[in-house]
């Protein structure tokens, strides 16, 4: 896979894929640019080589069809003030008017396309859905550069089909920053390597956790997740959710992470109440000891300073999901505990990743204190499952 600091770029026309789907309030504002802001070195970079840049990217979910609340414009504009130059919207993806636009775009020019997937073919499931869609796409440029990490799991037209039909093809900086931290700092780990999992779900882990064992020395389990794993050990979890159809699986990654020298840590205590809608705990119970109508909502302090003294010795992190209902106040602390605990660890490379993680570190504004925050949920996941992604695979095969 090729960077664009591989490439001769000067003066050529170049079709950035970008992830700027950024939240926004209901009046349209962008509520928070972080997306855009990651993607700026690689574009600055673009344009102080000479090149003409067109970006495309994708907004909500509009499901094929134009939905006018979901238009890139707001996002024009924000990119326009925070690139320092004027960046104009085409009123479409592939029409007569963006291919014109892209045409006559001069070097050091910027300009965006319309949301993606306005378009029934950027998300069609098989290359007969998505059609040409790809390779108009690619024609409008010289290269096709991918710098959107949080899409690289999407096999969707601007990520799988026109790397197909482009005439040269790479990687932007914040690609090549997730191929670094995720790819070569996890190849060959610094220890103790330590993985923190959490979340509400085991489904959507137990892809991780099996890839893991045997190769971290540390599994660190909170969040509702691990109410399956409780499950699987014979112990009543109350009201709490769980996924019961999984606890033969959580039964197995118990049973493997002893084989595999790989040592599983489960919260001892917890902080419950009756419903998840509670905004105080009704008190703290031991593992073992779970009220039968109550739901467990964050591990216990005793959990917590369990985890943090793991966390403490280790030289290797990766963090995903949170060890409780952080949204709640009164749930949150233990996902801070740990989150403050990770951030102190000078010494150590931690790795944060998936939605609520970062938006926990970025409650408590820590962002600067880790080595490296994904840009990616599903992508990161999958990653850390030891898939190989789309979208690399796509850029790989472009350049053979």
């Amino acid at each position: 896979m090729k960077f664009i600091d591989q490439i001769d770029i000067q003066g050529k026309k170049l079709l950035f894929r970008v992830d700027f789907n950024v939240p926004q309030d209901e009046t349209g504002a962008i509520t928070d640019d972080n997306r855009i802001q990651a993607a700026l070195p690689t574009l600055k970079y673009a344009l102080e080589k000479g090149a003409s840049v067109i970006l495309c990217a994708h907004l909500g979910k509009p499901k094929g069809k134009v939905v006018q609340e979901l238009t890139l414009a707001p996002v024009a504009q924000r990119t326009s003030q925070l690139l320092g130059v004027d960046v104009p919207l085409a009123p479409n993806t592939v029409g007569r008017e963006a291919l014109e636009m892209a045409a006559s775009l001069k070097p050091g020019q910027v300009m965006m396309l319309e949301n993606l997937r306005f378009n029934p073919e950027e998300t069609g499931k098989t290359q007969e859905d998505r059609g040409d869609f790809g390779s108009k796409l690619a024609s409008m440029a010289d290269i096709y550069v991918n710098d959107a990490f949080g899409v690289a799991h999407r096999v969707n037209s601007s990520v799988v089909d026109v790397p197909k039909h482009a005439k040269m093809c790479c990687g932007g900086f914040l690609l090549k920053k997730e191929v670094e931290f995720l790819g070569d700092a996890l190849a060959d780990p610094r220890r103790p390597y330590v993985c923190v999992s959490g979340g509400a779900k085991v489904s959507t882990k137990l892809g991780i956790l099996n890839n893991l064992l045997g190769k971290v020395d540390d599994i660190i389990i909170g969040g509702a997740m691990a109410n399956t794993f409780l499950l699987a050990k014979g112990l009543n979890v109350g009201k709490s959710l769980v996924e019961e159809e999984l606890v033969d699986a959580a039964r197995n990654i118990i049973e493997k992470s002893e084989k595999m020298g790989s040592k599983l840590h489960l919260p001892t205590d917890f902080k419950y109440a009756a419903t998840h809608t509670a905004t105080e705990p009704d008190g703290v119970c031991d593992a073992d000891s779970i009220p039968a109508e109550a739901m467990v909502l964050d591990i216990g302090p005793e959990s917590a300073k369990d985890f943090v003294a793991v966390l403490k010795r280790s030289k290797t992190i990766v963090w995903n999901g949170p060890m409780g209902l952080f949204e709640t106040p009164a749930f949150a602390e233990a996902s801070f505990d740990v989150c403050r605990a990770i951030a102190e660890m000078d010494d150590a490379v931690s790795i944060v990743g998936g939605g609520d993680t970062d938006a926990v570190v970025h409650l408590l504004h820590l962002a600067d204190k880790f080595s490296f925050i994904s840009t990616g949920g599903g992508s990161f996941l999958e990653f850390l499952e030891g898939k190989e992604l789309p979208a690399f695979k796509a850029l790989k095969e472009c350049n053979r």
